[in-house]
């Protein structure tokens, strides 16, 4: 171990200082295009001013403000945010991440439903702390930490029969990614999540939607569920939220938020002052500069160049909007590093055979080029 960092990360070599837009700058001065995005979490760009002229504000009144007391930004946060979800979406807890967006929807489904079971699905990313890893499905994430929380099942994602089978009256929730990010970018059949609201209907379980990766315009809709027209009964959200300022959100819906009574569940930082004002700022530039229709089509010019591309490495390409995976027919990491240290374009794994791509929905198409350009050349050679 060479720093004062608990040795968790796989490092990359490389340290960024600055960044703009879809763009970051490292120590030396060399310029990379960024598709990590931070993990998907710069939907509207590295360092918008509107942004940061938001929290600078903020920052000079008030950061903290307790939930107990109420607050003017928070409460105009949380009328913008119901304003955007899915209807019957109306009641709002404040968290500080994603996976504690899904913890908060764990235990509001317990108490809702009196019922403990959970049905989460193969493949699926729901976030590292112990009972958001109880529904993630990959094993090298879970292995190390079991046992985890009890009575929950895994289906294979997609699979509609074994969703019937593992669907019954003991179910608190069934807990899905409309697109599965780490999974591989894979997003939901046709039909798919149509047929698990109506089996958790019939069961009286409850529909989570983890939204997290998916949410505020990176599929080319508000929320990814709108492009099959489903609304859960509980939607958890983070990353892209507020603009890079930790922040988390469990939205549900009135029948949830009756069941639970003060106590139940709570936060320190969830809905400070400061990450609201960020958030508001988030809200207003999607709507303002149109981002989420230009995820819409700039995905669909991404997947395009794509699926253009000659290279006999490519055995698939998928995504839904700005959210892109590029499955090899070889391991990935070689071909990540190369992109990096020779193209200087930023992107991620999403398992052992894809590359993922979750560029800031600002990038220009003069990037998106630059982006496919160097993939054809590393994926040539």
């Amino acid at each position: 171990m060479t720093s004062f960092e608990v040795p968790v990360y796989a490092k990359r070599g490389l340290t960024v200082v600055r960044g703009k837009g879809a763009l970051v700058w490292d120590d030396a001065g060399q310029v990379y295009v960024d598709c990590i995005g931070g993990h998907g979490v710069a939907v509207v760009g590295h360092s918008h001013p509107r942004v940061v002229a938001a929290i600078c504000r903020q920052a000079e009144r008030l950061i903290i403000c307790p939930n107990t007391l109420d607050n003017d930004v928070r409460r105009a946060y949380l009328e913008r945010l119901v304003s955007v979800t899915p209807p019957g979406l109306d009641y709002v807890f404040l968290a500080n991440s994603g996976a504690e967006a899904v913890e908060a929807a764990i235990k509001f489904a317990r108490v809702a439903t009196g019922r403990t079971r959970l049905v989460a699905m193969t493949r699926s990313f729901h976030g590292r702390t112990m009972g958001a890893l109880s529904l993630t499905g990959n094993r090298k994430y879970r292995d190390p930490f079991t046992p985890l929380v009890p009575d929950v099942v895994h289906v294979p994602f997609g699979d509609l029969e074994a969703a019937r089978e593992a669907v019954d009256e003991r179910t608190a929730a069934v807990v899905v990614e409309p697109v599965q990010g780490e999974g591989g970018v894979h997003p939901a059949p046709d039909g798919y999540l149509a047929t698990l609201r109506a089996l958790c209907d019939r069961a009286g379980a409850l529909l989570v939607v983890d939204e997290v990766q998916t949410g505020f315009g990176r599929t080319g809709a508000w929320f990814a569920v709108e492009h099959w027209q489903v609304i859960p009964d509980v939607l958890c959200l983070a990353k892209g939220i507020a603009g890079g300022v930790p922040m988390g959100a469990t939205v549900v819906t009135e029948r949830v938020a009756r069941a639970l009574k003060p106590g139940h569940h709570g936060s320190t930082f969830g809905g400070n002052p400061l990450a609201c004002a960020a958030g508001l700022a988030v809200l207003d530039i999607l709507a303002e500069e149109d981002l989420v229709a230009q995820a819409r089509a700039k995905g669909e010019y991404l997947l395009a160049g794509l699926r253009a591309l000659t290279s006999s490495q490519v055995r698939a390409v998928r995504g839904l909007g700005l959210m892109v995976g590029l499955e090899l027919r070889t391991r990935a990491t070689p071909y990540l590093r190369r992109l990096q240290e020779d193209y200087r374009v930023l992107a991620l794994p999403a398992g052992p055979n894809v590359i993922r791509l979750l560029p800031p929905l600002v990038i220009t198409y003069e990037q998106l080029d630059t982006v496919i350009q160097a993939l054809q050349e590393v994926l040539e050679t």
